[in-house]
């Protein structure tokens, strides 16, 4: 289930009335929090270990029980509040076009911006400028949600590519807060749960002021868990307007690479987004078409960089020449040779290895199950190859491969094989590149339609609507 957007203001609790909830409400929402809270203390401490492990858990820790500081609330206090939830990094980028595009729309509003982990919360930082007061997203308790929209007191909230939280949506309901879903999709596999779960669901779809699908067949699945028919809007996929987000450039790469004895003229092969498994399985790939191929160089990208030790344990254990790119420093320099593969292990930086690639492999489809992006590179007019499990990007796959702009494979076998024709074929790679961009040109305008979809609910709230401009450079 991908992207929310809730709008509206909140009313006081004298406006709002004392209208009961029918019982059947009633029962269902005491049912949810009794499982809520069952399961909230069962997993904590796996979640817990899991900050941990990415570092940084302690800042602004208090957020997620929707404590929040005096620079905060001071930041929010009389001006009229957008606030827009992206779960982690590979939301992020969704958020920040969408704020490109919306702030100067409303320029009389304030922008906030949650996310759900510390690696999205280092993105928004690194992103946005300080005017977006960011914050982490509350956990679904009632108080917890209930102290969180009196604190914030949204005139809009967009939710990016995120979960249901039923407490969330509950209150938004109580505050009469419309509700608009925004690059929608429910996958085949999403799809069953959300209607055996109908007594839950059901009413929460129908909430939905506007929905706004990738395409026609998620707004059929989306009628059909709740959505109410005539809200349901085809607007494409934001990912393709994300992906062309220009940022102002921030490492060099190719100086990066120099200082590790990786020649200008190296063949390198980016696998970006990888999960456990891959990354030894093409490491020893790469090993063998190097035999082949004596310029190949791999870099390796993984999805989250705190599997790092284990990764580095596994090459070393190989017997496989390595460097971590945290150990890069200005006074870095490796003769030619000396390591064959580049392990990056900070966050924010592959799509500027991407930039670099002369192939590019999307992780989470070979050993894994669900697939990261590919419009990414596809952006970048690279050459791009997935496994056969990319299922949460189904409908772009679909585009890409039908269009000639990526070759997916079946197995680790195929893989190699695809890899070599391809590291030999400079033409057949520039192909690719070629018809990827003019698959990412062809579906551009989602975020626009996606904002059009938003602003005439905030006009007749009495948000003041500006005439359409060119968007905001956050890097000026």
């Amino acid at each position: 289930m991908k992207h929310f957007c809730v709008l509206a203001r909140p009313l006081s609790e004298g406006q709002r009335g004392s209208k009961p909830w029918p019982a059947p409400i009633i029962i269902v929402r005491t049912l949810y929090n009794i499982l809520f809270l069952f399961s909230f203390v069962l997993s904590s401490p796996y979640y817990f270990w899991r900050m941990v492990r990415r570092g940084n858990w302690q800042t602004d820790f208090g957020q997620r029980f929707a404590n929040y500081d005096a620079a905060v609330k001071q930041a929010l206090t009389n001006r009229h509040v957008i606030w827009l939830h992206a779960v982690s990094v590979g939301e992020v980028g969704l958020c920040t076009q969408l704020i490109r595009a919306l702030e100067p729309r409303v320029p009389n509003a304030k922008i906030v911006v949650s996310c759900t982990t510390t690696t999205g919360m280092h993105e928004y930082r690194r992103r946005l400028p300080s005017r977006i007061t960011k914050i982490y997203y509350p956990i679904d308790r009632r108080k917890y949600v209930r102290r969180a929209l009196a604190t914030i007191n949204p005139e809009a909230i967009v939710l990016l590519e995120a979960e249901i939280w039923p407490n969330f949506l509950w209150r938004a309901g109580e505050l009469k807060i419309p509700l608009f879903l925004a690059n929608a999709r429910l996958s085949n596999r999403s799809f069953p749960r959300y209607k055996r779960f109908g007594w839950l669901f059901r009413k929460l779809f129908a909430s939905f002021t506007g929905v706004g699908c990738q395409n026609e067949d998620d707004a059929q699945r989306l009628r059909a868990v709740g959505c109410r028919e005539n809200k349901v809007e085809v607007v494409g996929n934001l990912k393709f307007d994300a992906a062309r987000l220009s940022e102002r450039r921030q490492l060099d790469v190719r100086g990066l690479l120099r200082q590790i004895g990786v020649p200008d003229d190296a063949l390198i092969l980016v696998a970006g987004s990888t999960h456990d498994g891959e990354e030894v399985l093409l490491a020893e790939m790469a090993a063998r078409l190097r035999k082949k191929f004596p310029k190949l160089f791999l870099i390796i990208v993984p999805r989250h960089f705190e599997r790092t030790k284990n990764i580095t344990q596994q090459l070393r254990a190989r017997g496989l020449r390595f460097i971590c790119r945290n150990e890069i420093i200005p006074g870095t320099q490796l003769r030619p040779g000396e390591v064959d593969y580049l392990v990056v292990n900070t966050t924010g930086e592959l799509m500027f290895f991407y930039e670099h690639a002369a192939l590019v492999f999307i992780g989470k489809s070979l050993t894994s199950v669900g697939g990261q992006n590919p419009i990414e590179p596809a952006a970048l007019g690279q050459p791009v190859v997935f496994g056969p499990n990319m299922q949460n990007f189904t409908d772009i796959v679909r585009i890409l491969l039908e269009h000639n702009a990526a070759v997916q494979v079946k197995n680790a076998e195929e893989l190699e094989r695809v890899f070599g024709e391809l590291l030999a074929d400079p033409a057949r790679r520039a192909e690719l590149g070629r018809s990827a961009l003019e698959v990412i040109a062809k579906n551009l305008g989602a975020v626009e339609r996606t904002v059009e979809m938003i602003l005439p609910e905030l006009r007749a709230r009495g948000i003041y609507i500006a005439p359409k401009s060119g968007g905001v450079n956050f890097a000026a």
